[in-house]
C-alpha cells in the first residue's frame, strides 16, 4: 500500500525516475543550453578575434558567463519543472558548472529539480519553500559531488587525448566512430565532448566522426529526402534518422564506416584539432569547422583538411558504402525517408 502511495505521489509530481529521463532527455537538453551560451559565445569570440569588432567580444563574454544558468534552466525544462523550480535552477546550474563543470551542473540540477518538484505547491508559502529547497539541495549537491566529478571527467578526457596523441591511427578510428554514433543517438555528443574537454587531435577525430554522420546521412538519403533533407541533416542533425535506424539498423553502417576512415585521416594526415565546444557538433551550424579554425588558426593545410574531412570524404565514402549495401539488399528504397 505504501509503495503504491509513493508511486502515485511521484506520478502526481511528474517525477519519472528512468534512464531515459536523466541520461537522454536531460543530457539532450544540455546541448540546447550549451548552444545558447558557450557554443554561440565561442562563435562570437572567433568573429571578434578575426574581425576586431569589440561588440562580438563583449557578446562572447556574456554568453560564456551564462553557461551555468543556461544549463540549469535547460535541464530543469527537460524535466518539466514548474516555474519556481525552473527559475531557481539557474542558480543551481551556475553552482554546478562552477564546481563540477557541465557534469556537475547536470547532476546537481537533476537532483535539485526533482526535489523542488516534490515540494512545489505543497505549502502556503510556496514562493519561499520551492526555490529554497531547489537551491539549497542543488548547491549542496554541487559542493559535494562537483569537484570529484570534475576531476574524474578531466582525468578521463586527458586519458583519451593522450592515447590519441600516442596512437593517432587507432584512436582516430575509435574516437571518430564513437562520438559520431553519439551524435546520431538521442543524446548529446556536444555535451560529452565538453564534459571531457575533448580538444586537440582527439577533438579533431570527434569532429570527423560527427561530420561523417551528418553529411553521410544527408547524401545517402538525398534521393528520398531532396534538398530539404540534405540541409536538415547536413546542417542540422543526423538524429532525424534515429527512427529509421530502429527499423533497419543497417542504414547506420555507411556513415559509421565513413567515420572510421575520416577519423585517422584527420589525426594522421592533417593533424586536425578542435576545441571542446566544437568537437561534438560536426557540421551543425558549421560549429565544427569554426571550432577547427579557432583551434588551428588558418593555413592551407587546415582549409584542405576541413574541406576533405568535414565535407567531401564523408559524402563520397558514405555514398560508396551505401551503394554496396543497396546492392546487397541490406538497405531498401524508403528506408531513409524522413517526414519533413
Amino acid at each position: 500500500m505504501a509503495h503504491t502511495t509513493v508511486n502515485e505521489f511521484l506520478k502526481k509530481k511528474n517525477v519519472n525516475i528512468t534512464v531515459k529521463t536523466y541520461l537522454i532527455d536531460a543530457l539532450g537538453a544540455m546541448a540546447f543550453g550549451l548552444f545558447a551560451s558557450l557554443l554561440i559565445g565561442t562563435i562570437f569570440g572567433t568573429l571578434g578575434e578575426k574581425t576586431q569588432i569589440p561588440l562580438f567580444n563583449t557578446i562572447a563574454e556574456y554568453c560564456k558567463s551564462a553557461t551555468g544558468a543556461a544549463l540549469g534552466v535547460s535541464i530543469a525544462h527537460a524535466l518539466k519543472a514548474p516555474q519556481l523550480v525552473l527559475f531557481s535552477a539557474a542558480t543551481v546550474g551556475i553552482a554546478g558548472n562552477a564546481l563540477g563543470g557541465p557534469v556537475g551542473a547536470l547532476v546537481s540540477t537533476v537532483i535539485a529539480a526533482e526535489a523542488g518538484k516534490l515540494v512545489s505547491k505543497e505549502t502556503r508559502i510556496d514562493i519561499l519553500v520551492t526555490p529554497g529547497v531547489t537551491i539549497i539541495s542543488g548547491v549542496l549537491i554541487a559542493q559535494f559531488v562537483g569537484p570529484g566529478v570534475s576531476a574524474f571527467m578531466t582525468a578521463f578526457g586527458n586519458l583519451v587525448k593522450t592515447a590519441t596523441e600516442m596512437q593517432p591511427f587507432f584512436m582516430g578510428i575509435l574516437v571518430s566512430a564513437l562520438i559520431g554514433i553519439a551524435l546520431t543517438l538521442p543524446i548529446s555528443s556536444a555535451a560529452i565532448c565538453i564534459m571531457l574537454s575533448l580538444d586537440g587531435l582527439a577533438g579533431g577525430a570527434a569532429t570527423a566522426g560527427c561530420c561523417a554522420q551528418m553529411i553521410g546521412f544527408a547524401v545517402l538519403s538525398f534521393h528520398e529526402n531532396g534538398v530539404g533533407g540534405l540541409l536538415a541533416q547536413g546542417l542540422g542533425t543526423s538524429m532525424l534518422q534515429m527512427g529509421n535506424i530502429v527499423k533497419n539498423p543497417r542504414i547506420w553502417l555507411p556513415p559509421t564506416l565513413a567515420s572510421m576512415v575520416t577519423g585517422p585521416v584527420a589525426t594522421c594526415l592533417f593533424r586536425m584539432e578542435n576545441i571542446p565546444a566544437g568537437s561534438g557538433m560536426g557540421t551543425c551550424g558549421l560549429v565544427g569547422p569554426i571550432g577547427i579554425y579557432t583551434a588551428m588558426e588558418g593555413g592551407s593545410r587546415m582549409w584542405l583538411g576541413i574541406l576533405l574531412v568535414c565535407f567531401l570524404l564523408p559524402a563520397i565514402l558514405t555514398w560508396i558504402f551505401g551503394k554496396i549495401l543497396f546492392r546487397l539488399q541490406w538497405i531498401h528504397p524508403g528506408d531513409l525517408k524522413l517526414d519533413l
